[in-house]
């Protein structure tokens, strides 16, 4: 088999009129406006384009989106009581926070993405996920990959038994990638 490129922007536009109609058919067909809430503490550039840019989207495809902006200063305490909050709040489907946290909370990063009730738990970092995925149990599973799998089911390239490198081995896309090659036959 020869090399090919797969372009995501390609992908993008079907995979966002795919979470339209499926945002659509929730308010339709139950009366339910899927919520996401995205928590992010402090005020790290980079993660600011991208929880701007992940607000839009989701208000572009008819996404209830809320943003939960926390200073600096904010204390692990602090931030699993907005958690909290947001575990028992009906309108918020799934919880997000963005990483990285500041350097107070960061050595407790583990706690605080386990506190988000796993099936809130839409970047699929809950040990409770994690361990379904790795069992190749229905759960949540963290988005890029997720993505990289589905570009390459919509490309139409095989799968199964196919051998595949993944560079890199994060908590965030190479583990789970492993696992979701794995779980195909690859």
């Amino acid at each position: 088999m020869s090399a090919r490129i797969l372009e995501g922007k390609v992908f993008a536009q079907a995979f966002r009129e795919d979470a339209q109609k499926k945002a659509a058919a929730l308010r339709e067909q139950y009366g339910v406006q899927p919520g996401l809430a995205v928590i992010i503490v402090g005020s790290n550039p980079a993660s600011q384009v991208y929880v701007r840019n992940k607000h839009k989207s989701c208000e572009a495809l008819g996404i209830y989106s809320e943003v939960i902006e926390m200073p600096e200063t904010t204390t692990k305490d602090e931030l699993i009581a907005k958690i909290d909050a947001l575990n028992t709040d009906s309108k918020i489907h799934g919880i997000l926070v963005q990483l990285p946290l500041p350097e107070q909370i960061a050595a407790h990063e583990s706690e605080i993405l386990e506190r988000i009730r796993p099936e809130k738990d839409v970047d699929g970092f809950h040990p409770v996920n994690v361990g379904r995925l790795v069992t190749g149990q229905p759960g949540l599973v963290p988005c890029t990959p997720f993505g990289c799998l589905r570009m390459l089911e919509l490309a139409g390239i095989p799968i199964d038994g196919q051998r595949a490198v993944i560079i890199g081995r994060s908590n965030i896309v190479g583990k789970p990638m492993l696992h979701l090659l794995l779980g195909k036959n690859a």
